[in-house]
């Protein structure tokens, strides 16, 4: 199992400017809370509770107002800074002493990953004991992620960063676990022409030691991804939408806390005083009155 999570929520955000020139895109609003608590509540539904997250120069005390460190919602969290987007892989590198020699999940911090069944979104099993695994989503525009082919054993044959030209409509989602080699071979990694490390690399890396696998998503799951206008409003939407007619909150961290057992009902009243008279607050009544 792994145990250690990373949420990569740096970078300058330039698809979603000038909402960006003031916030990290991470603290944007989808529907009714951080985009954040979506990423976050992923992590927390796998059981992963010792979570390091990477923000931009400055930025961190933005993110401690509402996720502070030696969180109180039975996790804990660390904070570090990113000096400049330098890619993916640059997270493992930064992070490497809060790896050590774990495992560990790295989620995209502008991620949303929604199950159709509003059940939880299970990748975290005694299973994957070594090398890298990476989560499939087919889309229409492939030019603008990194796809992976694969042949009809699900083996990973080809992959490429936003191609001009796909070989496939499978793009490559913001979710990666890794084995403890990932810090290892981020560093031997040279930067690209955009002069940034490429997670494509790091996978490439894995895919010749033939320690790569690959997971499509089933089609239970909506996967987002919210780094641009379009698919902010498009995901807050749905989940408004969902929210109201299953008179649920998706990325409800407090409520995967309690029922966890990391937490008592005395926590869900602090949480209740410290966000105030609004409709998470009045979920958060419904869950301790169950």
């Amino acid at each position: 199992m792994i145990r250690k999570g990373i949420i990569l929520a740096g970078g300058i955000g330039s698809r979603l400017s000038p909402l960006t020139k003031s916030v990290n895109k991470q603290l944007l609003p989808v529907y009714n809370k951080p985009l954040i608590f979506y990423s976050l509540s992923i992590l927390l539904q796998n059981n992963i509770r010792n979570i390091l997250i990477i923000v931009g120069l400055g930025q961190s005390s933005q993110f401690k107002k509402i996720l502070p460190e030696n969180n109180n919602l039975g996790i804990k969290i660390k904070y570090l800074e990113q000096k400049k987007p330098k890619g993916l892989p640059d997270a493992f590198i930064i992070g490497k002493n809060f790896i050590k020699n774990d495992k560990v999940a790295l989620i995209l911090g502008d991620n949303i990953f929604l199950s159709k069944n509003y059940s939880n979104i299970i990748f975290n099993d005694s299973k994957f004991l070594t090398g890298a695994r990476i989560f499939l989503f087919p889309v229409k525009n492939p030019r603008m992620f990194g796809v992976a082919k694969i042949n009809n054993k699900k083996k990973v044959v080809k992959i490429e960063e936003k191609p001009s030209s796909p070989k496939s409509n499978l793009a490559i989602t913001g979710l990666y676990l890794f084995d403890k080699n990932v810090v290892k071979y981020s560093n031997s990694l040279k930067p690209s022409k955009r002069n940034e490390l490429e997670i494509v690399d790091l996978l490439k890396i894995y895919k010749l030691k033939k320690y790569l696998q690959a997971d499509l998503l089933n089609k239970n799951i909506k996967w987002f991804d919210a780094g641009s206008v379009d698919n902010l409003l498009l995901a807050s939407n749905l989940i408004k939408n969902i929210e109201k007619k299953k008179k649920i909150i998706i990325g409800c961290l407090e409520q995967i806390a309690y029922k966890k057992k990391w937490i008592t009902s005395s926590k869900i009243k602090k949480s209740i005083k410290f966000y105030g008279n609004c409709n998470y607050s009045d979920y958060l009544k419904k869950i301790i009155k169950k």
